[in-house]
């Protein structure tokens, strides 16, 4: 009677020894033992799963903003009253702003890549030499063949993708065909012409690799007919969230008529998209975690019918109600706080080794997983936000402990000479 006559401080020795006894396997009551370890695997799996869907996600966006953000410029300025002549002073101005990291004139175009194998569209962009060795993007990834001399050997550089599709390796011949040819007595006819292959790049992102080309600037101008004049200057800044000052900027330093358009209009609905569907991913599959929790309230439940004799001899020994009550709160939430952190380390671990799982299960299933056409990135990526990590564990421990209050209220009302009635 001793400790328990007494009333003893709150979360005593003696109620952890009896909430965890519970917790083990009996003959008599192995049932609850097998609920309490299903509840255990599903707030596990629903932490593990959360961490990891949220890391995925994380790590295909920040993939897709490198990728996009690394080839296409933070901001394109163009200009719409004349002719874009004066692009390097423009160019020249842009570069007084502060943040400004880069900023280029460039050739845009549409043309039709062919070889031996056949032909694709391609997206066409001539560039200087210099200006395309400062892009790290392609410079710091080519994988067959250099860009020296770029600008004097009239030569291309093509995605891996694209190069595959057609069979050309550095150093074979690449065919564009463009509608905007010569303009002749008969109307414009389409232009044909044959470009060496001076290197080929990996980007990483499919649809660049699969579509892009890059030729010197002065053949882009020849090759579209654009003579002395460029189709923008494309702009990248310190850091992209700052763009709406980039815009103030460039408005009050180019002293011309100009129109910009930055990286959130050019891709608002791309990443819209991306930002519902976290979202929604986020609260289907913490559907998981209440489940789990729900599968605590009814293992405790018949936990506390089942214990309903110990629970009366304990009231009878001096046990408080709130003694009771913490008795069955430790045993449902050890259940939640050991599986939280079980998932916790799960994720972590998977989201280190991603990669290296999916290319695993895509040798045992002979099939590829997330595949690169479909997704865009080569690889699997993953990004750990430590905010969402944090946020995704206090809300499973929040669920954990909330599940085991109705129990534990039930067991601390339980009148032990009706429990003791029929003994």
């Amino acid at each position: 009677m001793s400790e328990a006559a007494q009333g003893t401080r709150p979360f005593a020795a003696f109620e952890w020894m009896i909430a965890l006894r519970y917790l083990r396997a009996q003959r008599k009551a192995g049932y609850i033992s097998v609920i309490a370890g299903f509840s255990f695997l599903g707030i596990m799996l629903g932490v593990a799963t959360l961490i990891i869907v949220m890391a995925v996600m994380n790590g295909f966006r920040s993939e897709l903003m490198d990728k996009i953000l690394g080839l296409n410029g933070h901001a394109i300025v163009q200009v719409y009253d004349t002719p874009f002549t004066d692009f390097d002073a423009v160019d020249a101005q842009i570069d007084t702003i502060d943040g400004v990291s880069l900023a280029f004139p460039f050739i845009e175009g549409q043309a039709m890549a062919s070889a031996a194998s056949g032909g694709f569209g391609a997206l066409v962009r001539g560039m200087r030499h210099d200006d395309l060795e400062k892009l790290g993007t392609i410079s710091q990834n080519i994988l067959q063949g250099t860009l020296d001399d770029f600008d004097e050997s009239e030569s291309v550089a093509i995605g891996i993708r694209l190069a595959e599709k057609l069979g050309l390796r550095a150093g074979d011949r690449l065919t564009l065909i463009s509608p905007r040819g010569a303009v002749t007595a008969f109307g414009t006819t389409p232009r044909i012409k044959s470009y060496p292959v001076a290197a080929i790049f990996e980007i990483g992102m499919s649809e660049y690799d699969g579509s892009f080309i890059f030729m010197p600037f002065e053949e882009a101008q020849a090759y579209f007919n654009l003579d002395s004049m460029a189709s923008g200057v494309e702009v990248f800044i310190d850091d992209p969230d700052n763009v709406d000052a980039l815009r103030l900027a460039l408005d009050e330093t180019i002293d011309r008529p100009i129109f910009v358009t930055d990286w959130r209009q050019r891709n608002a609905t791309f990443f819209s998209a991306l930002e519902v569907e976290r979202n929604v991913m986020f609260l289907i599959l913490m559907l998981i975690v209440i489940v789990a929790a729900l599968n605590i309230i009814s293992g405790l439940i018949m936990l506390v019918k089942d214990k309903g004799h110990d629970i009366a001899i304990l009231r009878t020994m001096g046990a408080t109600r709130g003694a009771v009550m913490r008795i069955f709160f430790i045993t449902g939430a050890a259940i939640g706080v050991v599986g939280t952190f079980a998932g916790l380390l799960l994720g972590t671990l998977v989201c280190w080794n991603v990669e290296s799982i999916r290319q695993f299960l895509s040798r045992l299933t002979g099939t590829e997983l997330f595949s690169p056409e479909l997704y865009y990135l080569s690889r699997l990526p993953a990004e750990m936000n430590v905010q969402e990590v944090i946020s995704v564990v206090i809300m499973a421990l929040v669920l954990s402990f909330l599940a085991t209050l109705y129990p534990s209220w039930r067991a601390a009302r339980l009148d032990p000479v009706e429990a003791l009635r029929y003994e």
